[in-house]
């Protein structure tokens, strides 16, 4: 069926390795010089009829060349033999590698990591965009190895491959161009067990835990789903990986404060939460001994925060935004002790976090070109497309949530227990929506976390 895909020019090589992934190698495609929203409309008018039609032309009546064939290794076989720096010249030549020293995954580490689960090593834990390539048990050990984890942590490996694949994360959008990164939350025993840092430093490299299974996060998306600089992945700028963020349960269950997995819909327990959010920043120096003291910086550092990403609150993708806090435990300990739960702090922020509608509208509409057709909040919200509380009146100096309901707002607590500070991520909406899965053990995990301790 002869077809015609229009392209921005940034992104032509981005189209075709994506179409490959999709089964379409070779599809044609035209180009339209530089990028839509810097142009003029004469300029984008000139462009198109100099440059863009006749590839539209050669796209409906030439024959697309034949596909090269590409034949992937075997996933169990031996690629390559070699001195440690061999290998690891080896696989960055090859972009199996984020451009530091990878653990080589001999057939010896790869099956340690097999014993900590009770799935067959062929087990297909999901199909990941935009290569297509099923993602199997034995493909997470061998991203696990080469990230530098160990070999215990292979159940929250394949929980996390498993988030990926869940199709309400979407995966499919890791390489869009404002270069968000995930963050992973963990909750449940495991942290303790296996040496989570969830104290000071929390977010910062230098724990094993944290930090390699960060890195594995990123090394899956390149060599499981396909994402790759300079050709499936688009991002602008990157704030490259993130590590683990484990939750001090501790001080939750002294307030009487839910987990980040429990908010999400998963009992108690060993779980991992995936989120992709484009970026954040400290709350420093949050200062009072009351809820009415804390409450109003913690807001105002939501409203600086998000910017166009209010595209997700209200257009694009209406109630999709999902901003994470993460507090110190001794932010949560006083505002529990000033009457909060977390629902209340929810709802607090949910009332102060609030910037004046004309400003909300510029965001979604004037200054960003996200949103096509009506961009006016109580006009939306008079169509059904966002909720009442947008719609209250057409005052444009009237105050507005950042969010659609309270719930959006995730609180999370972890950090130095005596800093009182705090962090704000701003979410990607659903280009990476909060999924969280349970952890599930092997039936023998005892056994093996003690000779795992014992080495």
């Amino acid at each position: 069926m002869p077809s015609a895909s229009l392209v921005c020019e940034g992104f032509v090589g981005q189209a075709a390795t994506t179409a490959a992934g999709l089964g379409m190698p070779n599809l044609p495609a035209a180009a339209v010089p530089g990028h839509v929203d810097a142009q003029s409309a004469e300029e984008l008018r000139r462009n198109i009829i100099a440059v863009t039609v006749d590839g539209v032309v050669r796209s409906l009546t030439e024959t697309p060349a034949r596909p090269r064939t590409v034949t992937e290794p075997d996933p169990s076989g031996i690629v390559f033999e070699g001195t440690f720096d061999e290998v690891n010249r080896f696989f960055y030549e090859n972009e199996w590698s984020d451009g530091l020293p990878v653990v080589p995954p001999t057939g010896e580490r790869v099956q340690e990591f097999l014993r900590f689960t009770d799935d067959a090593p062929a087990e297909e834990l999901g199909v990941l965009p935009p290569d297509r390539r099923s993602a199997t048990v034995w493909a997470v050990a061998v991203n696990g190895v080469m990230a530098g984890c160990r070999p215990e942590y292979m159940p929250i490996l394949v929980a996390l491959v498993e988030a990926m694949a869940d199709p309400r994360y979407g995966v499919e959008h890791s390489g869009n161009t404002p270069g968000a990164e995930t963050l992973i939350v963990l909750n449940g025993p495991l942290i303790k067990q296996l040496g989570f840092n969830y104290e000071q430093g929390a977010l910062r490299d230098g724990f094993q835990a944290n930090t390699s299974i960060g890195r594995f996060w990123r090394l899956c998306l390149r060599n499981l789903a396909g994402f790759l600089p300079h050709k499936t992945d688009k991002g602008t700028f990157g704030n490259t990986w993130r590590v683990v963020l484990a939750e001090n349960e501790e001080v939750l269950r002294r307030i009487g404060w839910t987990t980040i997995a429990e908010d999400q819909g998963v009992a108690a327990g060993n779980a991992v939460t995936i989120s992709r959010y484009t970026g954040g920043g400290v709350i420093a120096s949050v200062f009072g001994s009351s809820p009415e003291r804390i409450v109003p910086y913690l807001a105002d550092a939501l409203v600086r925060q998000i910017g166009w990403e209010l595209i997700f609150t209200v257009g694009l993708a209406t109630g999709t935004q999902k901003p994470l806090v993460i507090l110190s435990p001794i932010l949560a300990e006083t505002l529990a002790r000033g009457g909060l739960s977390k629902g209340d702090l929810k709802a607090r922020l949910f009332a102060e976090a609030r910037l004046p509608a004309w400003k909300f509208e510029r965001y979604i509409g004037e200054w960003t070109n996200l949103l096509p057709g009506e961009r006016s909040l109580a006009a939306l919200a008079r169509a059904g497309k966002a909720p009442a509380v947008f719609g209250e009146s057409e005052e444009p100096n009237r105050l507005v949530p950042v969010v659609c309901q309270p719930d959006d707002i995730m609180i999370g607590v972890s950090g130095d227990s005596l800093r009182t500070n705090a962090y704000c991520f701003v979410h990607n909406g659903m280009l990476g929506y909060p999924t969280t899965k349970p952890v599930r053990l092997p039936r023998a995990w005892p056994e093996l976390l003690g000779a795992a301790r014992a080495r």
